[in-house]
């Protein structure tokens, strides 16, 4: 069996690079999209809320519980105390936890639900805060739940901040 040889393209058979140049194009186009979208909603998502020296956190205590997979579940419950004039409708908690020397180990930004006395069971019930809005003058005991904390975590109070405040 003899190997075929391809006869050399003529100078009139040229490669049309017009599609791949457009491809090109709209590649850098959409990474650009994506990069300037994305750090514009990071930077508006960080700015603190200036409502926010109005709610005052108390009562901060640490737990853990074993979950149905077998793995720990950290709670992390406080009270929340609204004194300004609007009522409290939901939030986040950015909390960074450090280790022995200092060091952030890791951030979690995690919704916060309000703890509601459960009248059937005894244990309390975690509610969205939609439906059990914080009013001004009030104190209600909220949870945040961990599923992993770094090992390196020195077992300390995270140090938190309430984020993405929703108002009525």
């Amino acid at each position: 069996m003899e190997p075929q040889y391809r006869p050399a393209p003529s100078p009139d058979q040229k490669r049309n690079w017009v599609p791949a140049f457009v491809g090109l194009i709209a590649v850098i186009v959409a990474v650009a999209a994506i990069l300037f979208f994305g750090r514009h909603n990071t930077v508006a998502s960080t700015e603190p809320n200036p409502y926010a020296q109005n709610l005052k956190l108390s009562d901060i205590n640490l737990s853990a519980a074993e979950n149905y997979m077998g793995g720990t579940v950290t709670y992390l419950d406080f009270k929340i105390t609204n004194t300004g004039d609007h009522a409290l409708v939901g939030a986040d908690v950015h909390a960074e936890f450090k280790n022995s020397l200092g060091e952030i180990v890791q951030k979690e930004t995690l919704p916060l639900h309000v703890l509601v006395e459960n009248q059937l069971a005894g244990y309390p019930d975690l509610v969205d805060m939609t439906k059990a809005p914080i009013g001004p003058g009030q104190t209600k005991p909220v949870r945040i739940a961990l599923e992993h904390i770094s090992d390196d975590w020195d077992r300390s109070y995270p140090q938190m901040e309430l984020v993405d405040l929703k108002l009525k």
